[in-house]
């Protein structure tokens, strides 16, 4: 159905849809949700590299496709690496990359294909290339059996942690890969959740403008990988980042900006985000209670980089903290 034009300049986010029904996402996927966003951001003209993965499966067997755009299926430690040959051979042929009349080179992989098996070709920001790096974040390796991922949290069930009698849980920390990527000082990076989808377009439509590499880690939950409620998705995800498991926030030229939807709110407390989910329910009080501190210790953490950005950019005015 043809949406009216005045009804057009209404909606929040772009109206149009490059992402198709058809496809083979589970109920309540966040990836696929994520998919559809980043199309609607950049439209026809995006030119998508996607390693082995859900989304290799959500697009759709050849000769069929979900997605209105173009598509390289590669293997899956080689994100980066391709997502740099495909704007190097673009170039090469004096085709635009990036800009709002541009072309939009996007690498787009899980967790899995950027903080582990990928990690090593994740070479956007160090090369410089003009493109956008999307990482959805579902904290597992959903695809091939629910196994841990470096993403997944402290306490969380997977097939290889698994919970009971043994009590074989996750006992290690989230991996921050975002921290990682800010490391190589990119022009751009930020988180985002599929549950605050005016700001990840925002920032999709940031990453489209600033000239050389950008790096979005996206929040996308797995409702059969977290053994949660298909229809809790978009909870789950806005749990995340109010309880500050999963804040969100830009990295631009250097500098720290919290992007939170209550910024002087204090976090919810991380039970209200666990107890939604299956995959938490082996946890004994002092699992939660070490998942807390650690919440709370990196918030700290991001609040004292946003400060210290702030009067930076206070002192460059010329004026003094007094």
């Amino acid at each position: 159905m043809e949406i009216p034009e005045n009804v057009k300049k209404r909606l929040s986010i772009p109206a149009e849809e490059h992402f198709y029904s058809g496809h083979t996402a589970c109920q309540g996927c966040g990836a696929a949700l994520g998919l559809r966003y980043v199309l609607k951001a950049y439209g026809r003209k995006t030119i998508f590299t996607i390693p082995a993965c859900c989304s290799t499966i959500i697009a759709g067997p050849w000769p069929y496709t979900a997605l209105d755009a173009n598509l390289f299926h590669t293997a899956f430690e080689t994100t980066g690496a391709v997502l740099g040959g495909i704007e190097a051979a673009l170039k090469a042929r004096g085709i635009k990359v990036k800009g709002e009349d541009g072309v939009m080179v996007v690498g787009w992989a899980g967790d899995g294909g950027t903080a582990d098996i990928g990690l090593q070709a994740l070479q956007a920001p160090e090369r410089g290339h003009d493109a956008v790096y999307i990482m959805y974040d579902n904290e597992a390796y959903m695809n091939t059996g629910i196994q841990r991922s470096s993403s997944t949290p402290y306490g969380a069930w997977t097939t290889n942690t698994p919970g009971g009698k043994k009590h074989f849980l996750e006992k290690r920390q989230k991996k921050k890969v975002i921290d990682i990527v800010i490391a190589h000082n990119p022009p751009y990076a930020a988180t985002a959740s599929v549950a605050y989808p005016e700001d990840f377009i925002r920032k999709l439509k940031k990453a489209q403008k600033i000239p050389g590499p950008s790096f979005i880690q996206l929040f996308a939950p797995c409702p059969t990988g977290w053994r949660a409620p298909t229809d809790k998705s978009i909870e789950l995800a806005r749990l995340a980042v109010q309880t500050a498991y999963f804040p969100l926030f830009e990295y631009e030229n250097g500098k720290y900006k919290i992007n939170m939807p209550n910024p002087k709110k204090e976090p919810k407390p991380i039970e209200e985000f666990l107890k939604l989910q299956g995959r938490f329910k082996y946890m004994t009080r002092e699992d939660i209670e070490i998942l807390q501190s650690w919440v709370l210790r990196e918030w700290e953490k991001l609040k004292k980089l946003a400060r210290s950005s702030a009067e930076l950019s206070f002192s460059t005015l010329g004026f003094h903290k007094v």
